[in-house]
């Protein structure tokens, strides 16, 4: 089994869009209720969904890059704010927090081999 997409609600599908290619992720479907990135590594993807009531979920986005730093720098030069520059945390990744112009939470990190092999992990 494999996770095809994740899908976040929008309140502005126009504002959405421009933020998440700001962040660098390539569009590859545009409609006025729908559009959907590919991640630049893997064959990962996410769409948003412009829903006309706001909800409020509890959902946080995580997107993983070795350069988090560089990244976040970058991300600052374009104008992108930062709830949270890159921290290192209690369970062995390194985070950065934000929000989309919808509200949602979006964490970018680098957890390297503690992503899939923390030393909690549970032993088969």
């Amino acid at each position: 089994m494999d996770l095809n997409q994740v899908t976040l609600p929008v309140s502005n599908m126009d504002k959405a869009v421009a933020f998440y290619q700001v962040l660098g992720f390539t569009l590859i479907v545009d409609t006025p209720h729908y559009a959907r990135f590919e991640c630049l590594i893997g064959q990962s993807t996410f769409s948003l969904s412009l829903e006309p009531e706001p909800t409020m979920n509890g959902v946080v986005i995580y997107f993983e890059h070795a350069e988090l730093d560089c990244w976040v720098s970058d991300l600052q030069a374009k104008g992108i704010e930062f709830a949270q520059l890159p921290k290192d945390e209690r369970y062995l990744w390194r985070e950065a927090v934000l929000f989309d112009p919808s509200g949602n939470k979006l964490k970018l990190y680098w957890a390297g081999d503690n992503r899939l092999n923390p030393p909690w992990r549970v032993k088969s």
